[in-house]
């Protein structure tokens, strides 16, 4: 687990990095083209950092352990970032959108400049892109890291607008069109809208406690059914708290079996549940098969 751990933690740094430079290298090309698609690019590059470091924060802090405070652990933290994050996004993709309808509206708009050293700082930000998609798609495979993923993803989705970027700026220095600049530059906001959205769905569905995704639960519903020694199960239910899954089920067992064998076969259920759902969290009750539910005990949902 530590290995795992100090492998997250190895991408979660990867991709502050190649944010930071990017962010810097996008903030004087801004100045030098006063292009609104490396604008775009830019927020989206500073969306990234931030993205980045709440991931590498909340990669470190997830991983303590459960405490007396935390019974559950920390995982929540990355939800938490991730609800923050996607504020910041749509706030970037505003301000990015609102620019470009002006700049289409205006009677003179604003000449793009020095377009060549745009395009090359472009070029440079997809080369450093791939490499840490490649760097980040090593370590998921390794780990199976949710935030190592998610940010992968949305590192493969910064590719599209880089190239629109050049392509405008190219449009802008071969034939004067300007506008395809704009253009771009809207495309790019709506991408990050739309990101932003599915970011703050996903954490605050997380704070919720909604349940795993379907494919999650049928998964785990896959390892219960016909598991040796199960003869059924009852009040499944799951939740995500950042990277983690919590699985909590009532399983049939035959009650004439000892405690230990019982407790066996729990405990076989719940590696087989962990091997399947990793960085995922298993709660087991045992039941005799047939036993009537108590008159008092709450009625199950």
């Amino acid at each position: 687990m530590a290995e795992k751990t100090r492998m997250n933690l190895s991408a979660g740094l990867a991709s502050s990095s190649v944010a930071l430079v990017l962010v810097a290298l996008k903030i004087w090309a801004l100045g030098e083209t006063h292009a609104l698609s490396v604008a775009a690019s830019l927020a989206d590059s500073a969306m990234d950092l931030m993205v980045s470091l709440g991931g590498l924060a909340a990669i470190a802090y997830a991983a303590r352990p459960a405490d007396e405070d935390h019974a559950y652990g920390h995982t929540s933290a990355e939800d938490l970032a991730a609800l923050a994050q996607s504020v910041f996004i749509m706030i970037s993709a505003s301000v990015i959108g609102w620019a470009a309808i002006a700049r289409l509206l205006a009677e003179n708009p604003e000449p793009l400049l020095h377009q060549g050293k745009g395009m090359a700082v472009m070029a440079v930000s997809i080369l450093l892109t791939a490499a840490l998609v490649t760097w980040q798609s090593w370590v998921a495979r390794r780990t199976n890291n949710k935030v190592v993923k998610a940010d992968r993803l949305h590192y493969l989705g910064d590719l599209l607008p880089n190239v629109g970027a050049i392509l405008s700026l190219w449009a802008s220095a071969s034939f004067g069109l300007t506008q395809i600049d704009s253009v771009v530059a809207l495309g790019a906001g709506a991408m990050l809208a739309v990101g932003a959205v599915r970011i703050f769905k996903g954490a605050w569905d997380a704070l919720m406690d909604r349940a795993a995704p379907e494919e999650v639960v049928t998964e785990v519903e896959a390892v219960l059914s016909g598991f040796p020694g199960v003869h059924g199960y009852h009040d499944l239910k799951t939740r995500m708290a950042g990277s983690k899954t919590f699985i909590t089920v009532h399983i049939e067992l035959d009650g004439q079996k000892t405690l230990d064998e019982t407790h066996a076969i729990a405990a076989a259920l719940r590696r087989a549940l962990l091997n399947e759902v990793p960085d995922s969290d298993v709660l087991i009750h045992q039941d005799p098969v047939g036993v009537t539910p108590h008159p008092d005990d709450p009625s199950r949902t």
